[in-house]
């Protein structure tokens, strides 16, 4: 220490201005199962148990709207969360030989 000034004077203290910042929500995407000839209902029921953490009781309940429409939206998630669930979707896929379609969408 320099003889003749305080510790204090010596301390170099860097002052930050408050930001006024605004934090805005993620967008939400859409992930959805569409309906099709091939995939069997058990694999769809399994896909929605393992990929999207449903009950038994509520796979098998939306496997049967998917079922009956063309498609039905599973969740809705952040952009990440719902590019994995595509992803981990088409690996079951491949692994069993399905075709189960997941994709997608901005929601509006």
């Amino acid at each position: 220490m320099k003889k003749g000034r305080k510790m204090e004077d010596q301390i170099q203290t860097n002052v930050v201005e408050k930001e006024d910042v605004q934090l805005k929500e993620p967008k939400m995407w859409e992930v959805r199962l569409h309906n099709d000839d091939y995939t069997p209902m058990d694999f769809v029921v399994l896909v929605l148990k393992l990929v999207f953490n449903k009950t038994q009781k509520d796979a098998e309940a939306i496997m049967l709207k998917i079922h009956k429409s063309d498609c039905e939206v599973i969740g809705k998630y952040t952009y990440e969360i719902a590019e994995t669930k595509v992803m981990q979707t088409k690996f079951l896929n491949e692994k069993y030989e399905y075709s189960l379609k997941c994709t997608m969408e901005e929601e509006k």
